[in-house]
């Protein structure tokens, strides 16, 4: 589906009222397909601490929940994501953004695979991310770039939750 299509396909879910108070994350595969996970407190309570500690650790920019991203595979939502001030200069809050924010966060859920959890990853770094964290329950971070996986976090120099 062209990106195009895709956007007008996502502006359709996000101003539908009846998937407004559904209890699932929702998003977009490439044929326009809406993929749902459950959510659960436990999840959103974590993507909340990851935004704190890169606040805390990062000076300027924005945290952003629930960051929608249009990707080659349709729009995925980051579950936390850390934008510039030059990205929201140019983007504002546009919804999905048509390439990802410097710093997205995956935060692991019991229906994530590896291979999943991989392939959104090279999604959001396709997309322009400078780099991707995979965070699980016990709040071990995985970290990412182009190169592939690497020790620590350029971009946040200091993680505190």
């Amino acid at each position: 589906m062209p990106a195009q299509e895709s956007n007008a396909r996502w502006a359709q879910v996000v101003s539908n009222p009846l998937l407004r108070d559904l209890p699932f994350k929702i998003e977009l595969n490439k044929f326009g397909q809406l993929l749902m996970r459950p959510a659960s407190n436990k999840h959103g309570n974590a993507e909340y601490e990851i935004g704190r500690a890169i606040e805390r650790g990062r000076k300027g920019g924005k945290i952003i929940m629930e960051c929608s991203i249009q990707t080659s595979d349709g729009v995925k939502v980051a579950d936390v994501a850390w934008a510039n001030d030059a990205f929201i200069a140019k983007y504002g809050y546009d919804t999905p953004y048509p390439r990802a924010p410097e710093l997205c966060v995956e935060v692991v859920s019991p229906s994530n695979s590896e291979e999943e959890l991989q392939y959104k990853s090279e999604l959001y770094l396709a997309k322009g991310a400078t780099e991707v964290w995979v965070v699980d329950e016990d709040k071990r971070v995985r970290y990412f770039n182009a190169i592939g996986e690497i020790t620590k976090s350029e971009l946040v120099k200091r993680l505190r939750f």
